[in-house]
């Protein structure tokens, strides 16, 4: 009996098919599976370790040390508060409690030299040293202290204060200078100089024989310290009133100040 042509081709293709799948499981050569994509591998770190991220101020405290002397000849008693920073021996650190030193012992040796000038008699109270400090900045990287200095020379009329004032950028490891806080070719000191004048012309101090020493220039705007209120200028006594008036002090809002700061200055930390 004849087949019919579907009938043949059905047969011809169920042979084939049984012939492809013998050679299959007799180990014939597989199609080519289409690659799959697979995640990349970074790269291995091989830098340095970072600095920790703890700024260097959260690591730190500051603290004092006292240093107390009495001599006979010439006679003298002598008292300073000395500020230290304490729990790091980063250079930074190092190079601030150094620079308080200094400063301490230049105060000294001036006031050594004045006391050595004098006769000493039997049953004098001689003369005496005292410097004290504030640290007057908010917390942070910034510490701005004013030494308050006090001196008796013997047979003076009466004694005599004067300021010192250090800003210490801890995290740079130097101290800041006043023209850093400000826009260069700003005119800072027009602006300090005219609201301090304001301010002194109001107080019953005498201020019109007094007043070159609130002039816009360097030398009167010397004794300055941050504040979370603005910037403290200090004016020693006889700088803008007579002795009985005392030292004067005058904060500048940093509202007064906004169009001279320097918005990438040292004082853009304190201003956040």
């Amino acid at each position: 009996m004849r087949m019919k042509p579907n009938a043949r081709k059905f047969f011809i293709g169920l042979a084939l098919s049984t012939i492809l799948a013998a050679m299959l499981a007799c180990g014939g050569t597989p199609t080519a599976l289409t690659a799959t994509a697979t995640a990349s591998i970074p790269p291995i770190e091989t830098s340095l370790p970072t600095q920790t991220s703890v700024p260097l101020y959260q690591l730190v405290t500051l603290d004092s040390i006292t240093r107390h002397e009495v001599s006979e000849s010439p006679i003298y008693t002598l008292d300073a508060q000395i500020p230290v920073l304490q729990g790091s021996d980063d250079p930074r650190v190092i190079n601030f409690n150094n620079e308080m030193t200094q400063l301490t012992q230049e105060e000294i040796a001036s006031f050594k030299d004045n006391a050595r000038m004098t006769l000493s008699l039997p049953g004098s109270t001689g003369s005496f040293f005292d410097q004290g400090y504030k640290l007057l900045s908010p917390a942070g990287n910034l510490l701005s202290l004013r030494f308050e200095i006090m001196i008796y020379i013997k047979d003076a009329a009466h004694p005599a204060s004067h300021s010192r004032t250090v800003t210490y950028d801890l995290q740079a490891g130097a101290d800041v200078r006043l023209e850093q806080l400000f826009l260069p070719g700003s005119d800072y000191l027009e602006t300090i100089a005219n609201y301090c004048i304001t301010q002194l012309e109001t107080r019953d101090i005498g201020f019109e024989a007094f007043s070159n020493g609130a002039q816009p220039v360097p030398e009167n705007y010397g004794s300055w310290n941050l504040t979370p209120d603005g910037l403290l200028i200090t004016f020693d006594e006889y700088q803008v009133a007579a002795y009985a008036a005392g030292p004067q002090e005058v904060v500048v809002p940093y509202a007064e100040l906004q169009s001279v700061i320097d918005p990438n200055g040292p004082l853009a930390a304190v201003l956040q």
